[in-house]
């Protein structure tokens, strides 16, 4: 992958894009992009290495992943940042995929939006951004994420309210109890306007975790958007098991 860009197969970012024009109607609907950071190193799962590339039910975790996403008939396509270097998906995939990734998930993303847009998107269009490793999502729940979203003026992310009792700690101790009835723990896909992503990443830097941190850092405030406890990020040595059950569950 020597150039900023290598293009899958069946790339619809490579193909011109036409909009039916009428005189009675100017406006042209955004279209809605998904983005796969895919450029992690996954140092906590154990792994021997990344972990996005690890088989799980017959298949690398990576593409139950995009599989997903490509049943969601909405989405013009779905880019994934990988590494530069990273030839994976040369043999595994028909995928748009972008050697871009950075040392962090933030430069991974803010890459990758910049590929979009010179590549033809628009700064008014969506963009979901879903993590590689979170593998059992399902295309119900992308577009519950889009319906939920696509007329929001901010956006907004799968998220799953806090079902634990939260503990704040000091020193390996309780240091208090914590109300869980405001708490969500952020999932993805988190879908915001592809501009106004941009611009808020740029304004974070590289310290935010997900998508929504940095619009809030611009002072909006995403929606909500239930998720399901299943759509957890394969993260530690168990994590494969518990992602793999769930996956020979659904195809049995």
């Amino acid at each position: 992958m020597g150039s900023i860009l290598e293009w899958g197969r069946n790339s619809s970012l490579f193909m011109p894009q036409t909009t039916p024009h009428s005189e009675t109607s100017s406006i042209i609907a955004p279209r809605m992009w998904a983005l796969i950071p895919c450029a992690g190193t996954g140092s906590r799962s154990g792994a021997a290495g990344p972990k996005q590339y690890e088989v799980l039910a017959g298949r690398p975790l990576v593409l139950h992943t995009l599989g997903a996403f490509a049943a969601v008939t909405r989405l013009a396509d779905t880019l994934v940042v990988v590494s530069p270097g990273d030839t994976f998906f040369d043999d595994h995939a028909e995928v748009t995929v972008a050697p871009c990734g950075g040392a962090t998930r933030a430069q991974s993303v803010a890459n990758g939006l910049a590929v979009l847009l010179a590549a033809g998107a628009d700064a008014a269009d969506w963009v979901l951004v879903h993590d590689a490793a979170r593998c059992l999502i399902t295309p119900d729940q992308i577009n519950a994420l889009i319906d939920t979203c696509d007329d929001d003026e901010v956006g907004g992310l799968l998220a799953l309210p806090l079902p634990d009792t939260l503990k704040q700690e000091r020193k390996g101790r309780v240091l208090a109890t914590l109300t869980r009835s405001d708490k969500w723990l952020a999932q993805t896909p988190q879908m915001f306007r592809l501009g106004a992503l941009q611009l808020a990443l740029a304004q974070a830097g590289d310290a935010v975790t997900d998508e929504s941190s940095a619009m809030e850092l611009c002072g909006l405030s995403p929606l909500l958007v239930q998720g399901s406890a299943q759509n957890f990020k394969v993260t530690y040595p168990a994590d494969f098991a518990l992602a793999q059950s769930v996956l020979l569950a659904r195809t049995a």
